[in-house]
């Protein structure tokens, strides 16, 4: 294969959605398949990217009181079972170990799908006076829920990295505060680091983490009309809290019950910034994200190497404090090659550098998005590579943010979600009595389903009659299509 053949896109994202984004996951080198069926390697470069949003995400929990921590990859069976709609939700995605060498094991181990079975009980154990409280531990690690779907890296694994926060607290208030404060930072990173706009709402009741009394979403619109759950927080009540007996003497010395919280985000968010802002020349990353912000590309004959190089090398000194900078100086590599290459693993902007912006001191700025070109003064350049590198990242949000309000419509009856979905994808918003029931017919037809529903359990649903049911309507539900 030819190096050509190796850096384009073959696939379009338009008209073969799913084999263009497998195609941009392996040749911007982000992952590859494991040799397990439904399992993936993360390569260095994909890796950096989670370590990015690791490091905006950790940080923020940090500034709200979270401390990390590690707990076991396995749970004992037991620990499992204390809570019953753990095991009714997920028994059918755990992966079980049974033997430890050539022994058989006493009690089962669930390989981790979640960790609240095994989290709850030692905050039940680090809980005795309300002057414990609040607990907040998140841990970064991987779970894995054995479902029989496709591979798509990122999106569907059986395998997944992710973080997830466990809280204790004296009282509901103070639990829900908590897992919207949460939801706030899923939304700021989706909004203001991965430049992708999302809706925030609640799960239906059926649909809700099993055992919680309520879970919260962000839901982020991809180009191809699908929904990806972002993240959830949910307030868990005190269901796991009485489950595993998280309990405390409160200041007039009576027992009480704690409330609860978890919240998480996965590598989900990856496939979700890979599929909205990558085109059919490769990947495309917002600056924040990105492992190599400004890629600077020489452009020299033999007669004008020299001086080129030199004025190259020092404008990659002068951003490399501020920027991640790298410097494309390969003698075998033509300044085409270069260009595709650096435009595949999606840096946000490129610096073009030839013997006229030698001679007149400037340099050429084209941005990875769309292509614009400015030719700018080399004096200040890191103030200009940051205003360039703001533009890039607006330039991202607005296309996310236009795809979204395009794509949000309204029905009333059954025959026009299914032909509104059918026909435009996107998120279809309807009155809808509540039931279970009324998701159904849905689903069956075009495997759509309600994603979210309002935050507000008391607003007004947008219509009087349920659009399937044709009951009396309680709230607004939600329909996409979801990966």
């Amino acid at each position: 294969m030819s190096d050509s053949q190796e850096l384009g896109i073959t696939e379009s994202k338009e008209h073969a959605t799913g084999e263009w984004y497998a195609e941009v996951i392996q040749k911007a080198k982000l992952a590859d398949y494991a040799p397990m069926g439904g399992f993936i390697v993360t390569r260095p470069r994909g890796y950096a990217l989670w370590e990015r949003l690791q490091n905006h995400l950790d940080a923020w929990f940090k500034d709200t009181g979270v401390t990390n921590a590690y707990f076991p990859m396995f749970i004992p069976e037991s620990y499992l079972e204390k809570e019953k709609d753990i095991v009714e939700g997920f028994d059918p995605e755990v992966a079980w170990v049974t033997h430890g060498g050539y022994d058989e094991l006493e009690e089962r181990l669930a390989v981790r799908p979640t960790s609240e079975s095994i989290i709850t009980p030692f905050l039940a154990q680090w809980t005795r006076s309300h002057r414990d409280l609040p607990h907040r531990v998140n841990q970064w690690c991987s779970v894995v829920r054995w479902e029989a779907t496709e591979t798509k890296p990122f999106f569907r694994t059986k395998e997944f990295l992710w973080q997830e926060g466990h809280t204790a607290h004296e009282d509901g208030d103070e639990a829900w505060d908590e897992a919207m404060t949460r939801l706030d930072q899923y939304e700021n990173l989706y909004e203001d680091v991965l430049a992708i706009p999302v809706l925030r709402g609640r799960k239906p009741d059926h649909d809700k983490f099993p055992g919680a009394d309520t879970t919260t979403t962000v839901e982020a619109l991809m180009p191809d009309g699908k929904s990806v759950q972002g993240a959830t927080s949910h307030y868990l009540g005190q269901s796991f809290a009485e489950a595993y007996d998280v309990t405390y003497v409160d200041e007039n010395e009576d027992e009480q019950t704690a409330h609860t919280t978890s919240w998480g985000l996965s590598w989900r968010s990856l496939g979700a910034l890979v599929m909205t802002h990558s085109d059919d020349q490769g990947l495309v990353l917002p600056p924040a994200l990105a492992p190599e912000q400004v890629v600077i590309v020489p452009i020299w004959q033999e007669d004008t190497k020299e001086e080129v190089l030199d004025y190259a090398e020092e404008l990659a000194l002068d951003l490399d404090e501020e920027f991640r900078v790298h410097l494309d100086d390969r003698d075998e590599r033509n300044p085409g090659f270069k260009y595709n290459e650096w435009e595949l693993k999606g840096v946000p902007l490129r610096i073009e550098v030839g013997p006229n912006e030698v001679d007149d001191e400037e340099v050429t700025l084209v941005h990875r998005p769309d292509g614009e070109t400015e030719t700018a003064d080399r004096d200040d350049l890191d103030e200009t590579v940051e205003d360039h590198l703001d533009t890039v990242f607006a330039k991202l949000k607005a296309d996310a943010e236009e795809n979204l309000e395009e794509n949000v419509r309204e029905a009333h009856s059954r025959e026009d979600i299914l032909g509104t979905i059918g026909q435009h994808g996107g998120y279809v918003k309807a009155p809808w009595c509540g039931d279970e029931d009324c998701e159904d017919p849905i689903k069956e037809a075009i495997a759509a389903e309600i994603v979210m529903v309002p935050m507000d359990p008391d607003a007004e649903p947008i219509g009087d009659d349920c659009a399937i049911c044709g009951e009396d309507a309680t709230e607004t539900a939600y329909f996409a299509k979801s990966y």
